[in-house]
C-alpha cells in the first residue's frame, strides 16, 4: 500500500505539470475573460483543509462578484454568480487552477473534495476520516451525484474512498469525471446555486 500510495504521488505530480503545461494557453485565455468581465482578481483563493485537516491554499477561477449586502455580509450565492462563472462551474474549468495545488503536493487529482475550515467542528468522528488522505479535484462523491446529493451522502462516499482506495480505483473515478463534466449534472443542490451549508453532527470525543 506505501508503494501505491508514492505511485499515486508521482503521477500526480507529473500528470499536474503535463496539463498545466498543455493547458497554459487555456488558462490565460480564461484568466482574461474573468478580468475583462468581473475585474481583478481572476483567481479565488481560500484556506481549506487539507491531509491530516492541514490548512492549504486552494486556487479557482473566481465565478463570483464580491458583493455584500446593507449588513456587510456576502449576497447569496445566486445573486452573486455571473454567467460566465455559471458557464465555467458547468464544465468544471473553474476547478483547473488546482492543478497547482496538486502539483505542489497539497491535493491530488483524485480524493474527497477539500470543503471548508468552518466545517471541521461539524464533522462526526467517522466523517472525519476523509482527511487521512489529499484532498482532490474529483472524487467519488463527484461521481456519484456530486452536489445534488445530500451532505450525508457525500462524506460517506467520501469515507468508502479512503476505505477502498487504490490506483485502479482512482483510474476508474478519472474516466468516469470526463462522462459526468459532458452531463453536466449534478453541479449544483436543489434550490441553491451551489450546495447548503454544512451543519453536521459536532464532532464526539476523540
Amino acid at each position: 500500500m506505501r508503494l501505491q500510495r508514492a505511485i499515486k504521488l508521482l503521477l500526480d505530480v507529473s500528470s499536474a505539470l503535463l496539463l498545466l503545461l498543455l493547458l497554459s494557453p487555456l488558462l490565460a485565455v480564461v484568466a482574461l475573460l474573468i478580468r475583462l468581465k468581473m475585474g481583478a482578481p481572476s483567481l479565488f483563493r481560500q484556506q481549506r483543509p487539507g491531509l491530516h485537516e492541514r490548512s492549504f491554499t486552494l486556487y479557482k477561477f473566481r465565478t463570483m462578484l464580491d458583493r455584500s449586502g446593507p449588513d456587510g455580509e456576502p449576497l447569496p450565492d445566486a445573486e452573486r454568480l455571473t454567467p460566465l462563472g455559471q458557464t465555467l462551474r458547468r464544465f468544471s474549468m473553474d476547478e483547473l487552477p488546482q492543478l497547482w495545488n496538486v502539483l505542489c503536493g497539497d491535493m491530488s487529482l483524485v480524493g474527497p473534495r477539500p470543503l471548508l475550515m468552518e466545517y471541521l467542528p461539524y464533522y462526526s468522528t467517522e466523517q472525519q476520516r476523509r482527511h487521512i488522505v489529499r484532498p482532490g479535484i474529483t472524487g467519488w462523491a463527484q461521481i456519484n451525484g456530486r452536489n445534488a446529493i445530500t451532505w450525508e451522502e457525500r462524506l460517506a462516499l467520501d469515507v468508502w474512498y479512503v476505505e477502498h482506495w487504490s490506483l485502479w480505483l482512482d483510474l476508474k473515478i478519472l474516466c468516469l469525471t470526463f462522462g459526468k463534466v459532458l452531463e453536466r449534472k449534478g453541479i449544483s443542490a436543489s434550490q441553491h446555486a451551489t450546495m447548503p451549508k454544512f451543519r453536521g453532527t459536532t464532532r464526539g470525543p476523540q
